[in-house]
């Protein structure tokens, strides 16, 4: 997540400078430590932005090389501008993160220093700032804009079109398993009855005057779980998430690290239990017992769990939520040392 013009993002042909489409990378002395001890090969960014975590990586070791990944157009731009004087070693694509396997093909066409396995792979989800700010976007309840949210203007289903057809009982579900467990079907009912949608404000009126007002008074806008929900559900983010770990423990070469920044529950839920599933090999033994089971573990913990520094909050109040998980993928030697106790 995350200099130079841009291609036009929707619309009436605006377009989005490289400044406005900069922000601080979370947590990134963190990714640089975790992927200090691969000082040569590939390391995919799949969530590029503007570049602050690749610009961080190869600007630490002239022999790594960095495949950026983004499914917005604007930021590949953005990217490619502010990295030109690393063309040599960077290469910037537009696609989904869970196809990074088809990108390092495409990669390799043209530049040999992508031809083999990756041995990184950093996700930083959600949404970034510069999507959040652009009201042409539609992410933002605060931002007057059309209800859009698709991380990839040139295609998908926007928000708008997604409530013309969903059903009470779906967007109550939806709702509910994004946080809305009190006011999940109120929610859903009102924005039902409110359709069809012009912009961004005015959904997020009706959702807050779903919600009774006493409720309304802590917490935050009563709308940003619904808008959180609605972009996770319109972009596919939990599956493609879920598809791009699957083909990364199998790619990745033995040594190869991942790392993760999740800013949901339910992002963090998955590279949580997947990573564990990769560390234990699948044991299936009580916890706190010797393994019986005969499970192998096929990575080891770097990081289980880390929030960002109080310090790092203060400065990018964006990075309250963030929460750091990384593994290691595990060669066959490391394997027969147990590493599910790392």
């Amino acid at each position: 997540m995350e200099p130079g013009e841009l291609v036009g993002v929707k619309g009436e042909g605006r377009k989005v400078t490289g400044s406005e489409f900069a922000h601080r990378p979370v947590m990134l002395e963190d990714v640089l430590e975790l992927f200090a001890p691969v000082e040569t090969g590939i390391i995919v960014d799949g969530t590029l932005g503007a570049g602050g975590h690749s610009l961080g990586l190869l600007d630490r070791s002239r022999e790594l090389c960095v495949l950026g990944i983004d499914r917005d157009p604007s930021a590949i731009g953005a990217a490619t501008s502010r990295l030109a004087a690393y063309a040599q070693r960077f290469v910037a694509l537009h696609r989904d993160f869970d196809q990074f396997d088809l990108a390092l093909e495409e990669a390799c066409g043209t530049n040999r220093a992508f031809c083999g396995r990756a041995a990184g792979l950093l996700l930083d989800l959600g949404v970034s700032s510069p999507q959040l700010e652009v009201g042409e976007r539609g992410f933002s309840y605060r931002v007057e804009g059309p209800l859009d949210m698709r991380m990839d203007p040139t295609r998908g289903q926007t928000v708008a079109k997604y409530l013309d057809s969903v059903s009470l009982q779906e967007l109550s579900q939806l709702l509910r398993e994004n946080g809305e467990h009190r006011f999940s079907s109120r929610i859903a009912r009102a924005i039902l009855d409110g359709r069809p949608y012009r912009s961004t404000v005015e959904l997020a009126e009706v959702v807050k005057s779903a919600i009774p007002a006493a409720a309304r008074r802590s917490g935050g806008h009563p709308a940003t779980r619904v808008f959180q929900a609605l972009r996770i559900k319109v972009n596919d983010e939990l599956e493609k998430l879920q598809v791009a770990l699957g083909k990364a423990f199998g790619l990745l070469l033995p040594g190869g690290r991942i790392v993760v920044l999740s800013y949901h529950s339910g992002e963090d839920s998955i590279v949580k239990s997947l990573f564990r599933e990769q560390v234990t090999g699948g044991c299936t033994c009580p916890p706190r017992l010797e393994c019986v089971c005969g499970a192998k573990p096929r990575a080891k913990y770097l990081v289980k769990s880390k929030a960002p520094s109080k310090v790092e909050i203060e400065e990018n109040p964006r990075a309250r939520s963030a929460r750091l998980r990384s593994i290691e993928m595990l060669t066959a030697p490391e394997q027969a040392k147990g590493a599910a106790n790392g």
